[in-house]
């Protein structure tokens, strides 16, 4: 009788048990989709907000320019640099294609450690490892 007791006992307890873990199973079933739509509104309206902050950052920076635009010297001085625009009276000379010296001291000395008359395929690995020394 004392075995029949303790097998009932143990019965019972494996029905709980399985009833406990069958009710947390369709907890867990029916709150999932509900709790990744809420971390993913999280995430979108963090990405939101990083962007709202980028936005009226780049809106000041606009705010700013439109100042500076609002200055007739500002005004001047761009027309001059990017339109080349120049005031009665005065020459505009513009250079083209100059070098400073220390650029054409570089083209000649990686030129000067090639060799004409090669292949072409043996002079890029000769123009590369000659940059490559310092």
């Amino acid at each position: 009788m004392a075995r029949r007791a303790l097998r009932f006992n143990r019965r019972r307890s494996s029905n709980r048990t399985f009833v406990l873990l069958t009710i947390l199973f369709f907890l867990a079933l029916t709150l999932s989709p509900p709790i990744k739509h809420y971390f993913t509104q999280r995430a979108q309206i963090s990405s939101l907000n990083a962007q709202l902050v980028s936005d009226n950052s780049a809106l000041d920076k606009a705010r700013k320019e439109l100042l500076l635009w609002q200055n007739p010297e500002f005004v001047k001085s761009q027309a001059r640099e990017r339109l080349h625009y120049v005031l009665p009276g005065e020459r505009q000379y513009i250079v083209t294609g100059g070098t400073t010296a220390n650029e054409a001291t570089r083209v000649t000395k990686v030129a000067s450690a090639l060799v004409n008359g090669q292949p072409w395929y043996t002079r890029l690995i000769a123009s590369i490892s000659e940059s490559g020394k310092k």
